[in-house]
């Protein structure tokens, strides 16, 4: 398995006027490996995965799926930590372009779902506009998945039957910003993800929009991992709680009152080898 870091595009290839390697395009895979363990990666996500000759990936992709890749695969990691880009995004964008007007295979893996958070949609316009074939194959969001691993479930016809799913992490300038309060007036389950540094914030204007402070909450770090931590508190404290826990990214946050049906499965969660705190 060879890893190579940026574009290869011009590595020992001969394109054609179009561009393309012996005039044939190839085509781009946009897949969801899941929220971390590797056994939630899909079917079809591994098939792909399998058989590509180029694999781009993400930084919180499981270690564990890069060696389902072909030997001859060329890795190419373009991940990003916070506050730390190995690339920008639109250098990404070239570098699936280039690779398929080889007529390659290319894999492009991303942590949890494509569309979830994982600017699929951005690479997909990319493609697009470049006339890339390519297919879009979901994958298994965090935001479900991570709580499920905590025995919390997003809904519960008892607690509430609606969820929303936001990022707490501030994107480009031009992003609309997350109206907090409006959201504590939402109801349901809040889950928010890629939040932990800005939790203290983000549960002062909750609290400020009307959130009882006596809401259940908890943060979870790593989820679906062997690593995996929770800890538990109220929409009041669970800032404090996470903090004094030295909890970091990657690590998601729940808000409702369906965390308390968590600490009602606390030994499920103990006896599969998570911690709660």
């Amino acid at each position: 398995m060879r890893s190579i870091e940026g574009d290869s595009a011009s590595q020992g290839h001969q394109l054609d006027a179009s561009g393309s390697h012996n005039g044939t395009v190839g085509r781009v895979y946009l897949i969801g490996a899941g929220p971390g363990d590797p056994e939630l990666m899909t079917v079809k996500g591994l098939r792909y995965l399998r058989g590509a000759d180029v694999v781009l990936y993400d930084r919180l992709i499981n270690p564990d799926l890069l060696r389902e890749a072909r030997s001859d695969a060329n890795l190419i990691y373009v991940g990003k930590g916070p506050g730390c880009h190995s690339m920008p995004q639109e250098q990404i964008n070239t570098i699936l372009v280039s690779q398929a007007r080889q007529g390659l295979s290319v894999a492009r893996l991303k942590g949890g779902d494509p569309f979830v958070f994982g600017r699929g949609g951005e690479e997909a316009l990319a493609l697009v506009e470049a006339q890339i074939p390519f297919e879009i194959v979901p994958g298994i969001t965090s935001a479900i998945a991570v709580p499920a691993y905590a025995g919390i479930p997003v809904t519960h016809r008892d607690y509430t039957t609606s969820f929303t799913v936001v990022t707490g992490h501030k994107g480009r300038s031009a992003s609309p910003a997350v109206n907090w309060r409006a959201l504590a007036s939402l109801g349901g389950t809040l889950i928010v993800l890629m939040g932990v540094k800005a939790l203290p914030d983000v549960t002062r204007q909750l609290i400020e929009g009307g959130l009882d402070p006596t809401t259940p909450a908890a943060v979870i770090q790593e989820g679906t991992t062997p690593q995996q931590r929770t800890v538990t508190g109220t929409a009041a404290d669970i800032a404090q709680r996470a903090a004094e826990a030295q909890l970091d990214s990657p690590a998601l946050t729940i808000i409702g009152s369906v965390v308390s049906v968590g600490e009602a499965l606390a030994h499920y969660i103990s006896i599969s080898g998570r911690t709660t705190e």
